[in-house]
């Protein structure tokens, strides 16, 4: 079955990608600054953040003392949660937005994610390279550490889209999943170490974190890009385990829904 798909998706291929670039050219059409738009936001975030709560939380960051590794941290946490958050919100109302072209061309079902995840992850490199030149500017340093943002980012994209195309589904045929998912990704938000480190966190209450499946990806965000280690295997291995299962059941859920889908929409 998933062989299936990815073949279909090799072969519209030249679909996915022109259609990533008709979105792009479409979301920025009579925008001066065009792309900028999708890496000021976050920056702006780390900026009110760093203003508000950087002299409070600067104290609070282990082993360091560098006076930049507050927005450091706050920069590494936003590159995870913003691709994280950016896809579960697109993916919610991804076959809703998309249910005229379901019904009237014929293509591969799969390349609508694809093309999803492609976008976002190309704002996401784009925030990224914006992150490695504010590092330069303020003499953080680079590592090579840095290169195993690529199978965390991997990672990332396979729990996001799994868990994305459940509620996407689900969503086609329940509509009010859609106004509920801001304020739940709101929470998560808080729930998650990004703004704060874990370890303001009073001690009997920190094995709450364990439940929360963005916290090992975050925390290795943090250990990559502030303290230029990689994170340990053994800390990501539960949330890989539970990315793949999350990825199994949406494409099989997506397979097994398609058709009804495309009667509802």
């Amino acid at each position: 079955m998933m062989f299936g798909m990815f073949r279909s998706l090799w072969q519209y291929r030249q679909f996915v990608f022109s259609s990533v670039q008709n979105e792009l050219r479409s979301r920025f059409a009579r925008s001066k600054l065009g792309g900028l738009w999708m890496i000021m936001n976050p920056l702006f975030q780390v900026a009110i953040y760093a203003l508000i709560l950087s002299n409070i939380l600067q104290s609070k960051l282990p082993e360091t003392n560098d006076k930049y590794a507050y927005p450091v941290y706050l920069m590494a946490g936003l590159l995870g949660w913003s691709l994280f958050s950016e896809i579960i919100s697109r993916s919610t109302t991804l076959f809703i937005d998309n249910g005229n072209l379901m019904k009237k061309m014929n293509f591969p079902r799969v390349s609508l994610p694809s093309i999803l995840v492609s976008s976002c992850l190309l704002n996401n490199v784009l925030f990224f390279i914006a992150l490695l030149a504010i590092f330069v500017l303020i003499g953080h340093p680079l590592s090579l550490a840095m290169l195993g943002l690529i199978p965390l980012t991997l990672i990332l994209i396979i729990f996001a889209l799994g868990l994305g195309l459940i509620i996407s589904i689900f969503n086609v045929f329940l509509r009010d999943i859609n106004q509920i998912m801001p304020m739940l990704l709101q929470v998560w938000f808080w729930f998650t170490p990004i703004v704060y480190p874990d370890k303001i966190i009073p001690a009997q209450f920190r094995y709450l974190l364990n439940f929360n499946p963005m916290y090992p990806i975050i925390n290795a965000y943090h250990q990559i890009l502030v303290y230029n280690q990689l994170p340990s295997l053994a800390h990501v291995m539960p949330v890989i385990s539970i990315s793949l299962i999350l990825l199994g059941l949406g494409f099989f859920l997506f397979r097994q829904a398609s058709s009804e889908m495309v009667d509802v929409l």
